[in-house]
């Protein structure tokens, strides 16, 4: 059955949880109020088989982990002569094959249309065990051309997701100039949020401005859309982001309620400690 999984870029925040959880502690607190998380740590290494099989014990049953392939294949061989550390990846987390969502490659700006080749090779020896998707961050596949109508069938010919991240609303407020603004101003894609499902698990990475009533727009957007997306049979992934994450867990509790004006079944979360920590943490 078509589901909606929610969840942020990381399970783990210093002042997230009341009791200040150890990260070793934190992701079954995290996950009786999400249903996924952005598995960011496996883009630094590929995780130990002992952090697999502890963190797959504190999951909740149908949650899901959206592993990063590591940066060795994406960044460093740049999808070239990597076929053992592809197979080493996925052998690995396949430990935990009930508990994973996509698997996402994340690609730099500098992947831009004279590599797609690459993309279309590396893709075609993927196991079709996993569900996987491809984020893009080179204006080339943006351009709505006949590279970007190239990169779209690809990914369709092989049931591969677009990944989406939509930075809108944080690049419409350069004037906001606090520390975590500033370094998210930096390092963020600052692409067109073209909005395509490939795939039948569409991935939406969404990060507002420090003030998240900036960004209610653009989550109405995404509510309707995802809501559509479901009615079609599909099973989107939505992670929130703000630029030091310390709001993400109440933003993704605003997209819940939004998600659940338009939802024919539940979907709105509820956060650890709400309304005894509701002053403190948000």
């Amino acid at each position: 059955m078509p589901k909606i999984y929610l969840g942020l870029a990381q399970w783990h925040h210093s002042k997230w949880y009341l009791n200040s959880e150890s990260s070793d502690h934190s992701l079954k607190q995290y996950c009786d109020s999400f249903s996924s998380v952005e598995g960011n740590t496996s883009f630094y290494g590929i995780p130990s088989e002992k952090n697999l099989l502890s963190w797959s014990s504190q999951a909740a049953k149908g949650f899901k982990f959206c592993f990063k392939f590591p940066r060795e294949i994406s960044h460093k061989q740049r999808l070239t002569h990597c076929s053992r550390q592809v197979s080493e990846f996925l052998n690995r987390i396949s430990l935990i094959n009930q508990q994973l969502g996509v698997i996402w490659l994340q690609l730099d700006h500098h992947f831009g249309r004279d590599k797609l080749d690459l993309l279309e090779k590396f893709l075609a020896t993927l196991p079709s065990d996993f569900n996987y998707g491809v984020e893009v961050r080179s204006l080339d596949y943006f351009r709505k051309d006949d590279v970007e109508q190239r990169f779209n069938h690809l990914l369709m010919q092989h049931d591969v997701d677009r990944v989406i991240f939509d930075t809108r609303s944080l690049f419409a407020h350069p004037e906001i100039n606090d520390e975590a603004s500033v370094e998210a101003f930096r390092v963020k894609p600052k692409v067109p949020t073209h909005v395509i499902a490939t795939g039948q698990c569409p991935m939406i990475r969404i990060i507002v401005p420090m003030d998240t009533s900036l960004g209610m727009v653009v989550l109405k957007q995404w509510a309707t859309r995802v809501v559509q997306w479901v009615d079609e049979g599909k099973s989107p992934y939505v992670f929130l982001h703000t630029p030091d994450n310390v709001m993400a867990p109440r933003l993704a509790l605003m997209f819940s309620e939004l998600l659940q004006e338009k939802c024919r079944f539940p979907v709105r979360i509820s956060l650890w400690n709400q309304e005894s920590a509701q002053s403190n943490l948000f």
